[in-house]
């Protein structure tokens, strides 16, 4: 199975929801990150995953400024693989593992090469032959109700279905907006919540967050 981790924005919570899916999947996994910006800014986030999950992981790109990778890799004249090139490698990853989770950079539809491929390129390209769940990570507050359905239907234009939505990084008191939005993200984009992370669930200890998993990704299929 390969799993695609997309996002309404940055910031949102992709790599924690990566990791909280790499251990939910279990062994056999592997974590992949096309294209890796702000490298030597913060921690890059394949060594966030491999540090909560102790899973095997695989970046493609790294880039030096802390900017969309098809802008980071111009602004240096750095040729930078194209998608086709990605979706080569993921399918060859998934000959030789049971579960592929391949975490995006930004939202859907940041450029991931110099010819303009993004993350919804790379899914439908794999979806051809491959069985892949793609699952949008949001927020919960005020805001997210028109990121998260142009998202969605960014996807569904694509023939990709999602498979449900992630609250990426959960307060511990909700407003009026987060409680509203419970309900009101399934009904507007048709497609359910499935996994609610807290907000501060990445800088638990590895332990920790292993454990706590299961309680996260209740809903999750």
């Amino acid at each position: 199975m390969i799993i695609i981790v997309t996002g309404t924005d940055t910031g949102v919570g992709k790599t924690v929801t990566t990791a909280a899916l790499a251990v939910r999947y279990g062994p056999g996994t592997i974590v992949v990150k096309p294209a890796q910006t702000g490298i030597g800014t913060d921690e890059p986030d394949i060594s966030v995953v491999e540090r909560l999950t102790g899973c095997e992981v695989a970046e493609f790109t790294r880039l030096e400024d802390p900017l969309a990778p098809d802008t980071a890799a111009r602004r240096r004249g750095i040729a930078i693989p194209p998608i086709s090139e990605h979706t080569a490698r993921i399918r060859e990853l998934a000959r030789t593992h049971d579960t592929v989770i391949v975490e995006g950079a930004g939202g859907l539809l940041v450029r991931l090469d110099n010819d303009g491929g993004t993350l919804s390129d790379l899914a439908a390209g794999l979806a051809r032959d491959h069985l892949v769940q793609v699952y949008v990570v949001t927020r919960v507050g005020l805001g997210t109700l028109n990121h998260t359905e142009l998202t969605v239907n960014a996807l569904r234009s694509r023939n990709l279905e999602p498979a449900g939505l992630v609250l990426g990084a959960v307060p511990k008191t909700l407003g009026l907006a987060e409680e509203c939005n419970l309900a009101e993200l399934p009904r507007v984009t048709g497609v359910p919540i499935v996994a609610a992370l807290p907000d501060g669930a990445g800088g638990l200890d590895p332990e920790r967050f292993r454990t706590e998993v299961d309680s996260w990704l209740s809903d999750c299929p």
